[in-house]
């Protein structure tokens, strides 16, 4: 945003190069308040239920790889980050990709790394 500071801008282009998100807190909690579903964290199935790998491809989702991106990451071919995909989304309870996304970006803005 135009009013963020020079350390603000540098920070966000570091987490660029390393792959996460680089939007401001600003800016993520309004994306989260416009596309959340409501839901209270913590209620519901959490990611303690998911693989090593399938956490790996949610939080490289949340960092806004698409799945080509995260299949070329990990070494794994599209079809392969698809079915990770599948079984994240029926272990979370997701109805849908934009879901899955949804609650991606989420679980990452909440646990920066």
């Amino acid at each position: 945003m135009k009013r963020e500071t020079a350390t603000q801008i540098i920070e966000s282009i570091n987490k660029v190069l390393r792959g996460k998100l680089g939007v401001s807190d600003a800016v993520g909690r309004a994306f989260a308040d416009k596309f959340g579903d409501g839901r209270a964290p913590g209620v519901g199935p959490t990611v303690e239920l998911l693989s090593d790998r399938e956490l790996e491809v949610f939080e490289l989702l949340g960092s806004g790889l698409d799945t080509r991106a995260i299949g070329e990451r990990l070494g794994i071919s599209i079809k392969t980050v698809q079915a990770y995909c599948a079984r994240i989304k029926e272990k979370l309870e997701l109805s849908n990709a934009t879901e899955l996304l949804r609650e991606a970006l989420r679980w990452f803005d909440s646990h920066p790394g």
